[in-house]
């Protein structure tokens, strides 16, 4: 396994970080336990969760599910940086979301609970709020460091100038602010090239991309479809129909690599000067060790410029847009 620093903080986390929020709604917890083991085997320390994840009338599932995991011992707590989310409402009484005090007191108390342990090493604003000020979050934030239940601050699906905000006003506190963000990245989908990354190499964050392959889009969906092994409907038809000559020419651009596509998929983030660790959502132990082999991807600067024309990105702006 390969390492890296969070941004510009001194923490220590793998190349590939282990999404759970199938742990629960689509793994069942025993399985759930034997992915986070072998992701340990496999020398992942990174683990990402939600307060929300578990669905609809199960919000905080995921979480209770990996603090049994936790409570088995052997080091695994200790084996991990654990990182987990605020912001989705946890019920319909008022207070239950969103970033003011009030809720960041409780849904901290509360994901420590669920997860039996006494600290987060990365807590991280799932959404932009934009009804609190940052003197309040921040303040929130730096009480929750000194009580020892935090030790690092992240965002995600934050826009550039948010972020830009948020390390101002973290910057007048004296406060470190955000060492990360969590935004969705991969070859279909790169409009965070325009602002969003600028902001965080600017800002020295480490980029975590959720979303890697696009939903299975860049998976191999055309190869499964013709094989029988997937069945598109609804918005990932819609997609896939959208972008069917992209993810086609893709595919086949994968074998003349000699890789299947995720492989491509997840290697081409890890080529990102930005990109810390994205985010793999296994729902079996299969898809877990089928993710590791992305490590193993060397792309060359031809490989590289080949995505480039298949998956055209964006500029930094303005020259994006304008010169």
């Amino acid at each position: 396994m390969e390492y890296t620093h969070l941004g510009r903080s001194g923490l220590t986390v793998s190349r590939l970080c282990l999404g759970t929020m199938n742990f629960g709604p689509e793994t069942e917890e025993s399985d759930a336990f034997a992915i986070m083991d072998a992701a340990h085997d496999a020398g992942i320390n990174f683990f990402d969760t939600a307060n929300v994840y578990g669905g609809v009338g199960r919000r905080g599932w995921t979480e209770e599910i990996i603090g049994r995991y936790f409570a088995q011992g052997g080091g695994r707590r200790e084996k991990t940086v654990l990182a987990t989310k605020l912001y989705g409402d946890m019920s319909d009484w008022p207070n239950e979301g969103k970033l003011s005090a009030l809720n960041i007191r409780r849904a901290l108390d509360a994901s420590l609970t669920r997860l039996q342990t006494d600290y987060i090493d990365l807590y991280q604003f799932h959404h932009i709020d934009r009804s609190t000020p940052w003197d309040e979050i921040w303040q929130a934030m730096e009480t929750a460091v000194a009580q020892g239940k935090i030790v690092y601050n992240g965002s995600s699906n934050f826009a550039g100038w948010h972020i830009a905000t948020a390390q101002a006003e973290a910057q007048r506190r004296n406060y470190t602010g955000l060492v990360s963000e969590q935004s969705i990245y991969n070859l279909l989908t790169r409009d965070i090239e325009r602002e969003v990354i600028p902001a965080i190499e600017g800002y020295g964050l480490g980029l975590i991309p959720w979303s890697p392959l696009n939903g299975g889009l860049l998976a191999g969906v055309l190869r499964k479809e013709r094989e029988g092994k997937r069945r598109n409907q609804g918005r990932s038809a819609l997609a896939t129909e959208t972008h069917h000559d992209a993810i086609e020419a893709f595919e086949d651009f994968a074998d003349e690599l000699g890789h299947d596509p995720a492989d491509v998929g997840l290697a081409w983030l890890l080529h990102q000067p930005a990109v810390t660790a994205p985010i793999i959502g296994p729902r079996t132990a299969e898809q877990l060790d089928a993710s590791l082999r992305s490590l193993e991807v060397t792309l060359d600067e031809h490989a590289l410029a080949r995505l480039d024309e298949i998956f055209p990105g964006y500029k930094t702006a303005p020259e994006d847009y304008a010169w």
